[in-house]
């Protein structure tokens, strides 16, 4: 029986690409993807300074455009800080929050993340809210308590219809930029712990509905065997990202679920 969520391949370009850069790489995966409907939703997420050349680039075509982060205020003596309504003025559809270089290097918690997540859905933003364990964690045998925990309050003071639309994305810490990839398998088990909390917090209905991606060193080369696993609905791609050919086939490839 086929999964009634529709995939979501969203590209996470990180502090690459001048504007320049980005239109052209925009440009270029649209030749390759070519005119074809596509099943799965590709989202593409240049930095801020990026953000209004690739909207222009993808405009009228299935690609939608991301940001890498927000603030949650609407406005404010918050400098160097972009607001959600600055995202929405250039046709950002989603916004990726909680992701753990954020949290590792510019102290983000599991509250900043919550407080982003409820200003995202104000402004009709698609959260992707990130979750994962460092190696450390893992090898201490804390993976699931980890991960449940950064899913409960990252969901605080939320409704299961706010929850049934947003994307989760686990990133284990440890693969990410290391040319480590999680099995596919424990990636699975994972990302239905995700599920699960989200069912036992909310409903079961909402729990069906919610996307849940894998991310960590996402390549070509493994992304078929992810995006067969019942339970990982696509794919938040770093480094492979950004180059045309590597992200083409990654959404080819993430297109037609097999679950």
């Amino acid at each position: 029986m086929s999964s009634p969520r529709r995939p979501v391949i969203a590209g996470n370009w990180k502090m690459h690409k001048t504007m320049a850069e980005a239109r052209d790489l925009s440009r270029a995966l649209l030749a390759q993807l070519g005119p074809a409907e596509l099943a799965a939703e590709v989202v593409l997420c240049p930095p801020f300074t990026a953000l209004a050349a690739v909207s222009e680039s993808i405009r009228g075509t299935a690609l939608r455009l991301g940001a890498q982060n927000m603030h949650w205020q609407t406005h404010g003596a918050f400098t160097g800080e972009i607001a959600p309504a600055m995202l929405v003025e250039l046709g950002v559809s989603h916004v990726i929050l909680g992701h753990s270089e954020r949290r590792q290097y510019f102290a983000e918690t599991d509250d900043t993340v919550a407080r982003k997540v409820e200003s995202a859905l104000a402004h009709q933003l698609i959260p992707i809210v990130c979750v994962g364990e460092t190696l450390t964690e893992r090898e201490g045998g804390l993976t699931d308590n980890v991960v449940i925990v950064q899913v409960q309050r990252a969901l605080q003071g939320r409704t299961a219809e706010e929850v049934a639309g947003l994307v989760f994305a686990y990133e284990p810490v440890w693969a990410i930029g290391t040319g480590k990839t999680c099995e596919a398998g424990e990636a699975n088990r994972v990302c239905g712990i995700i599920r699960d909390t989200v069912g036992r917090l909310f409903t079961p209905a909402a729990a069906a509905a919610v996307r849940v991606q894998y991310g960590g060193s996402v390549k070509a080369e493994t992304i078929a065997e992810q995006m067969a696993q019942p339970h990982i609905d696509g794919a938040l791609v770093g480094g492979a990202s950004l180059e045309a050919s590597s992200f083409a086939a990654i959404a080819r490839l993430g297109l037609i679920p097999t679950h």
